[in-house]
């Protein structure tokens, strides 16, 4: 009796530090992050599930283990850099966020018809077919996707897609919806100020980013204290209501690195 009592023992001290020892390591490195919203497509899709590189940057207050980090600034790390996918902190609602590094500190952003400008010059896109899923509800928040075409539930929604290459060489998938005269097809010229970040999602017409001012329920400039770290691979991925319906899972994006 003695020997079992002293085996169950074992076991749950054996369960109590692998516990200790994964919230230790979630804590210092890495960071779940789901995916809600379609304002990363085609790159990340609604039930994404992706792991946060929490030291890229370095540790800022957001991403600090312990709460042991400065009140501003980042310890450790390397710089941000254009093209990353990034999970960073909204400055107003305190809410998660990812999108994709479009300006570094300095830069000065600007959309004309469509096309992305960095300091001036273009951002090349070549066309990339059509991007296309079925118009229903998706993941738990059960909102329709944004179509270029007028879909019924149930039919293939549509929308253009482009190969878009930044200046460092930087290649991703950039989708379209349709051609505004204004926001978010046409802007002003930005220009990011010292140690913020201007961010897009790739959906382009379908993202509430740094080309929407705070006040308007964007994220304006974001600083670099908001930063919480970088999107590498996509761990697993469900089109469904809950994470337990098996047959709503896509497997070909299990463990797919991001672009």
């Amino acid at each position: 009796m003695a020997k079992s009592e002293g085996g169950i023992g074992e076991t749950i001290k054996t369960v109590v530090w692998a516990l200790l020892i994964a919230g230790l390591f979630r804590t210092l490195f890495f960071q779940p992050f789901w995916i809600p919203s379609e304002s990363m497509k085609s790159t990340l899709l609604i039930g994404d599930f992706i792991f946060v590189n929490k030291m890229a940057y370095g540790y800022s207050r957001y991403s600090c283990p312990f709460g042991l980090c400065p009140i501003s600034g980042r310890l450790l790390g390397s710089a941000p850099e254009r093209g990353d996918v990034v999970v960073f902190r909204h400055p107003v609602n305190g809410s998660d966020m990812i999108k994709r590094l479009i300006g570094l500190p300095g830069d000065q952003i600007q959309m004309k018809q469509g096309i992305l400008y960095i300091n001036g010059a273009a951002a090349p896109q070549v066309p990339a077919g059509t991007f296309q899923e079925v118009f229903e509800p998706q993941g738990p928040m059960g909102n329709r996707p944004g179509c270029a075409n007028a879909p019924s539930i149930g039919e293939i929604c549509e929308k253009e897609r482009a190969r878009e290459t930044l200046p460092n060489g930087v290649e991703h998938d950039v989708l379209n919806i349709a051609n505004a005269a204004g926001l978010p097809d046409n802007t002003d010229v930005y220009t990011v100020p010292e140690k913020h970040y201007f961010f897009m999602g790739d959906n382009r017409d379908n993202s509430a980013d740094s080309r929407y001012g705070q006040s308007g329920g964007g994220v304006g400039f974001v600083s670099e204290e908001y930063l919480i770290g970088r999107a590498d691979r996509v761990v697993f991925s469900s089109a469904g209501r809950r994470m337990l319906y098996f047959w709503t899972w896509r497997a070909d994006r299990f463990f797919k690195a991001i672009e």
